[in-house]
């Protein structure tokens, strides 16, 4: 990755965590509860209401654990 693209990201992220600052919280939180078998769940609600709502889920598997403990050191 193009070293200048990271430094964008990172003031991307900064911004999102003023304009946001429960999330990173949450993810800190949610870190030692999520393992194997854990469901996460995301929805969206748009403006329009609930006839619009999307939801997806994932189950927790060993790979996105690894996945999460690499960017937990990145971090």
């Amino acid at each position: 990755m193009n070293p200048m693209n990271l430094i964008k990201l990172k003031s991307l992220l900064d911004r999102f965590k003023e304009n946001h600052p429960k999330v990173p919280l949450f993810f800190k939180a949610a870190v030692g509860s999520v393992r194997e078998g854990s469901i996460i769940e995301i929805k969206v609600i748009p403006p329009e209401g609930d006839s619009k709502t999307i939801i997806t889920n994932l189950k927790v598997n060993s790979e996105d654990i690894a996945l999460f403990e690499e960017l937990k050191e990145m971090t």
